[in-house]
């Protein structure tokens, strides 16, 4: 039989808990948003994103240690931070079709929220100007800048200081400022990660620059994920905005090491099955762990070893050395390696409090829609 486990993520009443379940720890969530508020020195410029937690009670959290700003990436976790008292949400995706009016419907629902979003592209801010003037409002964009990561934005040149001319003399929107994902930077070496920082964002400085001499105003620049978190906020006229620090898990910790991150949320799976010699079935598939990432995609305390045999919907075959040590109905603990999407796939969280899962946390917006 396994011995019986005192480490900080073990549960009283894991028999009350059914599995698969998702755990959060919020004395360690907590701790987590004050290493945050540290690395950057002031919650004004921090705007941590939302969509790594996607809940109103971390919302609350966040509020009570003095953050404001937000960054999401769904009209619903734009609508679930607002709900929640949010004062500041940057929708950091390009609202395109509905989107659009579904973003100014948010704007005309919370008044005391300030929204904001981004473009890269002329069709996209006529769209958008056309859209605010008509609901007579004016919204705030960002330029987003593609500096690397080739997902979106648009290469700082000529073409993007013309781009934001055109927000700046654009009726129905304003120019906030500049924004550039840097999601694609991480190493393990913060002189060779401070390198490829400054390198990756000399365009940036100088795109500013040039908006600056010809006259246009760059109110704000936001940047930074969470591997260049800790490097960017050296920066001081930056906003930073990680997301994973908030829970964090062991894909994140490998490449960005020494940040001084927790682990806040965990795993509960149970063994279903001894299939053959050396097997272990566990209930804990892709519809509960984020599966885009190579195996491990998740890590169990005491079974670092296991090697991975097959991973489906329902079910993950581990093979271990002594598969008596782990008789069927067996409570495990993991670790995600991405815990922003295997938050996604549950419905809601156990809240740990001195031991025991206490009550429930709505994962509100996994929802792709709330009332809006």
């Amino acid at each position: 039989m396994l011995p019986r486990m005192t480490d900080w993520y073990r549960i009283d009443n894991a028999a009350d808990v059914p599995s698969p379940a998702l755990l959060i720890y919020p004395e360690r969530v907590r701790e987590n948003l004050l290493q945050m508020i540290q690395l950057v020195g002031d919650p004004a410029r921090l705007r941590p994103h939302v969509k790594t937690h996607k809940m109103p009670e971390i919302i609350r959290l966040k509020r009570e240690l003095g953050i404001r700003k937000f960054k999401v990436a769904t009209i619903a976790e734009a609508e679930m931070t607002a709900a929640n008292g949010g004062e500041d949400v940057l929708l950091a995706y390009q609202p395109v079709g509905p989107n659009v009016q579904r973003l100014l419907k948010l704007v005309a629902t919370f008044p005391h929220t300030h929204f904001s979003t981004l473009v890269d592209n002329q069709a996209s801010l006529s769209a958008i100007a056309d859209a605010a003037q008509e609901a007579g409002t004016t919204l705030d964009l960002y330029l987003d800048l593609n500096i690397g990561m080739n997902r979106t934005g648009i290469i700082p040149s000529a073409a993007a200081l013309e781009l934001y001319r055109q927000i700046a003399a654009t009726a129905g929107v304003r120019a906030a400022g500049l924004h550039a994902y840097d999601g694609h930077l991480h190493d393990v070496s913060p002189t060779v990660l401070a390198a490829q920082v400054r390198e990756t964002f000399q365009p940036v400085w100088e795109l500013r620059e040039q908006l600056q001499t010809h006259g246009l105003e760059v109110p704000n620049l936001i940047a930074a994920g969470t591997p260049t978190a800790k490097t960017l906020a050296e920066y001081p006229e930056l906003e930073v905005g990680p997301g994973t620090t908030v829970l964090w898990d062991f894909g994140q910790a490998a490449v960005s090491p020494g940040m001084g991150f927790q682990q806040a949320a965990m795993l509960l799976a149970r063994v279903i099955s001894h299939p053959a010699p050396h097997l272990i079935c566990i209930d804990l598939g892709h519809k509960a762990v984020a599966s885009e990432m190579p195996h491990p995609r998740v890590r169990f305390f005491g079974l670092e070893q296991a090697a991975t045999i097959v991973h489906s919907e329902e079910h993950l075959v581990l093979e271990v050395e002594d598969q008596d040590a782990f008789p069927v109905g067996t409570v495990l603990y993991g670790v995600p390696k991405h815990i922003c999407p295997t938050v996604a796939l549950h419905q809601q969280a156990y809240c740990v409090r001195a031991g025991k899962a206490a009550e429930t946390w709505p994962i509100t917006a996994r929802n792709r829609q709330l009332t809006i």
